[in-house]
């Protein structure tokens, strides 16, 4: 959520920022329930203040005074009694539109619509030069069995799949990869949940924006939610906490099966597995101090990248624009793979910092000397496990129909060099 006193005390610079996002909402409604708000919640202090004054004249007053101080207090109580139901309705609606605002971006954040206006900040690597007409992943994995669509289609329907043989032992040659890399940089590795309660989706900024894309189960007995990334159960994991400024920054690695239902997509990328409903992937998600958030985001990036170096993928680091972004972020980098079979780049990771949004609905602070101050809150993807196999099937392809198992992997997949 936005912070209603900066939006108050700021607003032109708060709807010019908004504006970056495309933000079609009514900001004059927020601000005019929120000083409703505040100036509700100061009358009700001051008839506190006149009930408190009254209940300590009362023991020394004579009994005529008495019995007028205590007409008096039972008027300010029928008052207060009268101005909670009000109170009450004022919050409900200042709540449920509150919600609906995105993090402003910042001000580095590149002004555009959509992912046609993300702009290029550089590119690594080169694209393979095969020699060869190069097959896509769907062909590779069905040669190879290390894939198998059709019979996942008529088990669940489309966007899944199955990974077989050392399809399975590639992935958790990533895992492992990964998980070690995030250590040693002080990431500590979490199993989180991936069923939560639709708190956290709030909290997190992906209720009410993203709500179309989670899927919902068994509302009427269990009302929990299947998570898109696990960057909601890290995040939760210190919901309602004061956190010591001296133990920031917080980083933690989760690994986790994530959901989506990619509605509204019907149509695109719906050959292979580029754009499924179930994936696994390992996250990256940071609590740091305000004023290292975006040293933090850096860190976060530079991270991914090493990741893509270290498998020799062709890649380009991209800047999202507002109008691409998502409700949570303030600012959001992807990183890009090439895809022969597609010959163009196609996301594979990305990373955002959501400064204080996040922190402010999941009640995240840290304690300095006397001071309590929001967490700022980072994420960013260290592997998604289909798009990477299939980054590596493609670009890793050779002439015979096998695929190269990268260096890296190797000693995760008992030394072997090639699959096929």
């Amino acid at each position: 959520m936005i912070d209603l006193k900066n939006l108050i005390e700021n607003t032109a610079e708060v709807k010019k920022a908004l504006a970056k996002k495309h933000f079609k909402g009514d900001l004059d409604q927020v601000i005019n329930l929120e000083k409703e708000r505040l100036a509700l919640l100061k009358e009700i202090e001051s008839l506190k203040a006149r009930s408190n004054a009254i209940a300590k004249e009362i023991p020394a007053s004579s009994p005529e005074e008495k019995a007028k101080l205590m007409e008096g207090s039972k008027t300010l109580k029928e008052q207060l009694k009268a101005m909670e139901p009000t109170l009450k309705s004022v919050e409900i609606q200042l709540e449920a539109v509150a919600l609906t605002i995105p993090n402003p971006p910042q001000d580095s954040v590149p002004e555009g619509k959509d992912e046609d206006d993300n702009v290029v900040i550089k590119t690594t690597g080169n694209k393979p030069n095969f020699g060869f007409e190069p097959r896509d992943h769907v062909a590779l994995g069905k040669n190879l069995n290390l894939i198998e669509i059709e019979k996942a289609a008529d088990m669940s329907g489309s966007r899944f799949a199955y990974l077989k043989n050392e399809a399975v032992l590639m992935e958790f040659a990533l895992i492992q990869f990964a998980l070690g890399k995030l250590a040693a940089k002080g990431f500590s590795p979490v199993v989180p949940p991936t069923l939560v309660k639709e708190q956290a989706m709030l909290a997190t900024g992906y209720f009410p924006a993203d709500r179309q894309q989670i899927y919902h189960v068994n509302p009427e007995e269990d009302n929990l939610y299947l998570v898109g990334t696990s960057e909601v159960p890290l995040c939760m994991l210190h919901a309602g906490e004061i956190i010591p400024a001296e133990k920031l920054p917080l980083r933690y690695c989760g690994f986790s099966t994530c959901y989506r239902r990619e509605a509204g997509t019907y149509g695109k990328d719906m050959h292979g597995m580029i754009r499924v409903h179930q994936f696994d992937k390992i996250e990256m998600f940071s609590f740091c101090h305000p004023e290292k958030s975006e040293e933090e985001l850096q860190l976060i990036l530079s991270i991914e990248e090493e990741i893509m170096n270290d498998l020799f993928l062709h890649h380009r680091v991209v800047a999202i624009c507002g109008g691409d972004m998502g409700a949570p972020a303030a600012k959001k980098y992807d990183i890009e793979t090439w895809v022969p079979s597609q010959n163009k780049f196609r996301e594979l990771t990305s990373c955002s910092n959501c400064t204080d949004f996040q922190t402010r609905r999941a009640k995240i602070r840290f304690s300095e000397g006397k001071d309590k101050k929001l967490v700022h809150t980072l994420n960013g993807t260290a592997i998604a496990i289909g798009r990477m196999l299939i980054a590596i099937m493609e670009n890793y392809q050779q002439e015979n129909g096998r695929i190269a198992v990268p260096d890296v992997l190797r000693n995760y997949m008992g030394g072997l060099k090639e699959i096929g």
